[in-house]
Formats: structure tokens, sequence, C-alpha cells
């Protein structure tokens, strides 16, 4: 009985028997003959072979997977990702040096026969025989380039790579007639060039331009002789030729193939032999791969933009059609990012938050009137290490948000007031606003059953001073609680509804916001992102335009580049030119003399809102120009971590405010951003003082230029004077607390009150 190898494998006789079948076969094959599915010599079990004539005729050039390389708005490169590092070039760009290496070592008869090599068939056959084992093989480059298609094709899935390269008679059949086919049709110059294309050469590269690039930091074409020996020298065993890893098997491998080319006579010996004698000269390039090497900060942007492409339509109507492109690569995806406003983000992020303070910040711009996201960083990095993060601050949770978006606070406010607005409510517009009272009831809401206040829930204002009446505009600028509340209760919540859905304004979740007079408040997660979206509304007199972060993409396939449709920002009118500008003119308020004086730029119009909720959990600044809109958010992603006695950025407080931390960072990434850049004017409305306020030099037709220097105070839920004061303004300590669970947005089933939390102010 004949011997077999350790393991189980066939004995050398069986060995010889197989290859001879094999040789017999691809004859056959060359002859064009149909061969059943078990042949002589006892070549395989019944059905592993398929019969020539039932394999399909055409095979498909499998379209390379490359990378994928993202550019800013001015075309600057933000980041490279890719499934496959790959970049295809033509064979004109391959040094003629790694050209000879590869056939020289891989296949050196390849311009002498076809698509099989009958003599290198017959010549592994013997010598396999004689060392017992497999010592040679017998594939034409054409046979492995059929072999790496099957491959590319099957991805990353491991089941289907194994089918691919499985090593039985019926996978060889195919590989041999699928080589006819290849060397008919595409000729030996372009089976060379996809061939060094797509195999791979380890440490993460594909094809000869990414191999290049990666050991020697040169593009392929100016491969020297050596450099070419040890490329094509990688391909039999990338792992145990690893240069980087193995320099001393990386060295014989190489002088192998520098051997092998001067007995084929494409070098000399001489040549050979000076070759020989030199150092690898390794340039290594370490791989960048995926947005964690984003620069500027803009790994965070770099994701979204990933998760745009794979959730929207317009790229593929399944999940699995957009995977597939984004696989696929070789795209230039052009965004909305600006340089200098990303600059300028991270500039102001990395003075006022340290990466390694308890809590986070998170701002984001967008530009009014387009939806074009111009700068998103946050002041945690991307990464998975030590006071790093993979969650984006910025954005919705379906797009690599944490939680659901964070409470908003008084921020929250301008929309109730534009609803009010819209409903005929005047800019003079008075209420009570007692300094604390419950929740007005009933409220009307969108459908038959109106909101009652069942539990007799109460709602405060800051201090104990802030007692109405109140007008709009300083109910505004303070951030009377109260007064929001009873606007609420006279317009009702269907207004206020339909005027945030104008607006795009849903909860982090993508769930919309409860029906509740708390509303008012900020008490539910929303994404800075959706802030500041919302908020160029106001900018640009009232059009809502939805938010976008690519401009253009092309992709390169096959060596065609065609242009892919993207999606577009569809804007439209969330209010009146009237109501914004009145909105406008009120917020100008709240920097000039209200809430974010702290926040007020010096050398143009501009206008925003303070927010800090319960607990001092989150704090917020969202503010606009006219030409860009912005949101800070500063807290804890976990919303564990109460801003109280505090350090950030190296700077102690007593108590955080939106005025006091996000304002300042508004203020300098703002300044940044719109360095040297137009500075238009709003188009502000005379909103009259009420009587008891005249005489105190208000101005009423300033022009939104900010001031700076005093602190204004900023609302948070509670009523309790502490003492303390800073610009002249008391801070007070909250001291209501948000319900059990209200960062999730869950409510109490059964109870009309649900969801109706005490959010922060000012």
């Amino acid at each position: 009985m004949p011997k077999k190898r350790s393991g189980g494998g066939l004995s050398p006789t069986q060995q010889a028997a197989k290859f001879l079948g094999v040789s017999v076969l691809a004859g056959a094959v060359m002859a064009g003959i149909a061969l059943p599915a078990a042949g002589a010599l006892g070549l395989a079990a019944k059905g592993s072979v398929q019969g020539f004539d039932d394999i399909p005729d055409n095979l498909k050039s499998p379209s390379l997977s490359q990378r994928t390389t993202i550019l800013d708005s001015k075309g600057g490169q933000i980041a490279t990702v890719y499934s496959r590092d790959r970049t295809v070039v033509d064979l004109k760009a391959i040094s003629p040096y790694m050209q000879k290496a590869i056939v020289a070592i891989e296949d050196s008869r390849f311009y002498q026969h076809g698509a099989i090599d009958l003599k290198g068939i017959l010549r592994a056959v013997n010598q396999n025989a004689q060392n017992g084992g497999v010592a040679q093989g017998a594939s034409t480059l054409t046979q492995q380039l059929v072999k790496n298609y099957f491959v590319e094709e099957a991805g990353d899935d491991p089941t289907k790579v194994a089918e691919a390269t499985q090593q039985t008679i019926g996978r060889k059949i195919r590989e041999l007639k699928y080589a006819i086919q290849l060397e008919e049709k595409l000729g030996k110059k372009k089976i060379l060039e996809n061939y060094l294309n797509i195999t791979f050469f380890g440490e993460q590269a594909y094809g000869v331009e990414a191999a290049s690039q990666r050991y020697f930091s040169k593009p392929a074409k100016d491969l020297n002789l050596q450099e070419s020996a040890l490329l094509a020298g990688i391909v039999q065993s990338p792992s145990r030729y690893d240069p980087v890893n193995d320099e001393e098997e990386a060295v014989k491998r190489r002088n192998t193939v520098l051997q092998r080319m001067a007995e084929v006579h494409d070098i000399s010996q001489d040549q050979a032999d000076a070759a020989k004698a030199t150092k690898l000269g390794l340039h290594v390039s370490q791989p960048k791969n995926g947005c964690i090497t984003a620069i500027k900060g803009a790994s965070f942007f770099c994701k979204y933009v990933e998760k745009v492409f794979l959730s929207d339509p317009v790229f593929g109507k399944t999940k699995e059609e957009r995977a597939k492109v984004w696989n696929q690569g070789g795209l230039t995806i052009r965004t909305t990012l600006d340089p200098q406003s990303q600059a300028s983000i991270q500039a102001s992020l990395k003075d006022h938050v340290y990466k390694s303070d308890k809590v986070a910040a998170a701002a984001t711009l967008v530009e009014p009137g387009t939806g074009k996201i111009l700068g998103m960083g946050q002041s945690k990095p991307y990464g998975y290490g030590k006071n790093e993060t993979e969650y984006n601050y910025s954005v919705n949770y379906d797009m690599g948000g944490s939680n659901y978006g964070f409470p908003t606070g008084s921020t929250f406010k301008p929309f109730v007031a534009a609803a009010a607005l819209e409903q005929g409510r005047p800019a003079t517009q008075e209420y009570s606003s007692p300094n604390k009272m419950p929740y007005p009831s009933p409220v009307q809401t969108c459908g038959s059953k109106p909101w009652t206040n069942q539990g007799n829930e109460q709602v405060p204002n800051e201090s104990a001073s802030e007692q109405g009446p109140y007008q709009l505009k300083e109910a505004m600028a303070k951030s009377v609680n109260t007064y929001f509340v009873q606007m609420i209760s006279d317009i009702g919540l269907c207004p206020v509804m339909n005027q945030i859905d104008k607006l795009g304004v849903v909860q982090g979740n993508g769930d919309k916001l409860p029906e509740v007079p708390a509303i008012a408040l900020g008490a539910k997660g929303i994404s800075p992102l959706t802030m500041a979206t919302a908020y160029a509304a106001f900018a640009s007199r009232g059009m809502y335009c939805t938010p976008v972060a690519i401009e253009s993409i092309s992709q390169q396939i096959s060596g065609h580049e065609k242009s892919l449709d993207v999606p577009k920002s569809t804007c439209s009118r969330a209010m009146s030119e009237t109501t914004a500008d009145t909105v406008n003119s009120l917020l100008s308020g709240v920097i000039d003399s209200g809430t974010g004086q702290q926040a007020g730029l010096t050398d143009r119009a501009n206008a925003g809102k303070t927010g800090t909720t319960d607990e001092r959990k989150n704090a917020w600044f969202v503010g606009y120009t006219p030409n860009l809109s912005g949101a800070v958010w500063v807290g804890s992603a976990s919303q564990r971590v109460q801003m109280r006695g505090i350090q950030i950025g190296g700077v102690w407080h007593d108590k955080v405010y939106g005025g006091q931390v996000p304002g300042p960072i508004w203020r300098d990434l703002m300044t940044g951003a719109l360095s040297g850049k137009d500075a238009p004017s709003f188009n502000l409305v005379n909103i009259p003082d009420p009587e008891k306020d005249k005489g105190k030099g208000q101005d009423d037709n300033n022009k939104g230029r900010g001031r700076h220097g005093g602190r204004g105070n900023d609302n948070t839920t509670g009523n309790t004077i502490t003492g303390q004061s800073d610009g002249g303004v008391t801070f007070p300590t909250p001291s209501v607390s948000f319900p059990d669970g209200w960062i999730q947005g869950t409510t109490n089933s059964g109870n009309t009150n649900s969801g109706n939390g005490n959010g922060g102010q000012r």
C-alpha cells in the first residue's frame, strides 16, 4: 500500500498521478474537448469535476476594489479609505524591471506559451513526484490572474474565499477554461497589467502601485532593479517574505529573483550580482486607511460622509448595494468641508476644552441658504484609547452619534417665539411671567385631546428677581421660563410642533419631540448639527435647507471615470422673512445685553442663544451671522457629570453656563472661520422697549454688533439664589431635576404629563 504523507495527504505516486491527470485535462481543455465528471486515473470523486462544456463561457473581469479619497471643498485631501489599498495603473506606469521580474520568477515562458504551459506542468509533475510533495506549481500568470479574479469576487467573505481557492480539480478546470478566454480576449500585455494590479504584495498592499508606495514610498514607474526583484519575490508568500518583519528571508528571496532574471537573460549576471550586493533600501510608508487618519480633526466629519453614503438611497436602493459601491472604492469624494472653518473649530476647542477633561465639547458649522456643513469637530479625538471616542457628538444616533443628542435648554426658545410670530403675535407680546407657576392646563395639541397638567407640575424662573410682566424682547434676553410656557399655552402646542417640523428639529434618535409645554425648556436630546441647521434658517431669512456634506463624487472603474449622483440640499420656507428678521433682532439682543455677551463678535452682525440644562449637565451656545451658523455643546456624553466645581480647559468654574464656556468657544471658532470673509448685516426690525425700561440706553436699532466683556447670566431651572455674581449678574443654582430616563426620551406610560420634565434655561 502506498505510503501517505504526514497529515493524510497523497503519496508521491498519487501526487504524480494527480498532476499527470491535470496535464491530460489541460491538453483536453486546449483541444476544446468536454470531459465527464469522473475520469481516468481516479482523478476525483464523482461530481467533483464539472463538465467543460457546462462552464459558462464569459468570465467577467471584476472591477478591482481601490482606495477612496475624501477631499475638502478646496480639493485638499482629508483621508483615504479602502477595503483594499489599491491604485490601478497602466502597464506603461510600471517599471520595466518590475514587469521582467514578475515574469521571470512566476512564469518565465509567459510570452512563449498559451494560457496553459504543458511543458511547465510536466516539469512540475516530475519535480513534485521526486520530492514527495508539491515543490513546484504549474500555473501560468494567466491562470493566476483568473484565480485572483475569483478571490476578488469573493471579497471579504471567508466562505467564498475558501471556495475560490480550494484545491479541487473542478476549480482547476474552470480556471483553465477562463485562462484560454483571457488569452484570446486580452493579449499578453493586458494580462500582465491586470495581474500586477490585482495581486497581493503583503502589508495591506494590493497591486504593484500600492506595494511600491508601501515599501519604497515611490510610484511603481520609478522602481529600480533590486526593488522590483524584492516585490516580485513577495508574491509567492507575502507573509514569509515580508521585508518589514523578516529582512533575511526577504533578501534571500530577492536574490533568487535576480538570479532567475539573469538565467532567462533579462539582465546580465554582473547586473544580478551587483543588485544582490545592495541592501533592501526600504522606505516604508505606514498604511493610512480610514477616517481615523483624517487631518485637521476631520475624522468625525469623514465618518459622517461614510454614513451618508451607506444610508442614502441615491447611492443604491439597498444597504447591500450601497456597501458594495463603497467597498469597491475608486471614489473621489469632494465634500463641503471648508478647511478654514475646520481648522478654526479645532483650534478653538483645543484652547477651551482639554481632551482629558471630564466633559467634552462638540461644534458644527453650517452655511445658511445652502445647508453645507463647513466644519465639524470635538474635543475628544477619534480613536479607541483613553480620552478618545468613536462617537460623533455632533450628529444623530443613526449617523454615529452618542446617546440620542443632548438636551438643549433655552436654545429651544427661539423656535417657540418663531411659532408665535407666525401665528400673528406681536414682537411686543406681553405675559405675566410670574417667578414660578404651574404649567398652564389645558393646552391645545395637534390632536383632539388637549394636554393637561395632571400632576400639578411647576415651572420656575432662574432667580427670584425674574418676575413679570415681560415682553418678548426682554424675556428672550433674560431667558424667562414662565414667559415661554405661557406663550405655548396662548398659541397651543401644534404651531410649535409645525414650526420645528419645518426646521428639521427632531430628537437625536430620529423621533419627534413630545407634544408637551416643557418642550420650550429644551429637555429632550437634539444634536448640534440639527441645531446649527435650524438656526441657519433664521440667518437666511426663513429658508431652511437640509444639511449636506458631499459636493460631488467621481469613480474610477476599469480605467474609466464616471460621475455619481449625490444627495442635494432641499430648501423650503420655514417662516416668513418678517418672522426671521424679528427673531434675528431678538437674538441680537441676547448677545448685546443678555445672557450671551461673552459670545459676541465685535466685527460683524451676529445673534444667538444660550442654554444650560438641569443640574448643569449640558451647556450650549447656538448662534449665527448672516453667512454662517454654528452650534457648540459642552457636557458629558454619559450625562453623569454635573458641571459645578469643575476645571475645563485649565480654567476653574464654580458653575458652568451656556454663555460662559460654549459662548467663548463659539466666538473664537466663528472669528477664525469668518476671517477675511464678507460681513453682511441682518434686516433688523425695531422692537420697542416696554415703558418700564425706557431710559436705560437700549439701542433698538443696533446692527447686531456684539460686545464682549461682562458675563451674562445663563438660566437653568431653579430659583435658589446663591449670591454668585459676575459682570453685575447673579448666578443662582438650579434646583429642579429631570425625571428618570429623560435622556433616552422615555415616557411614563399612561401619564399625560409624560415627557414634560423640566428643561434647562439660559
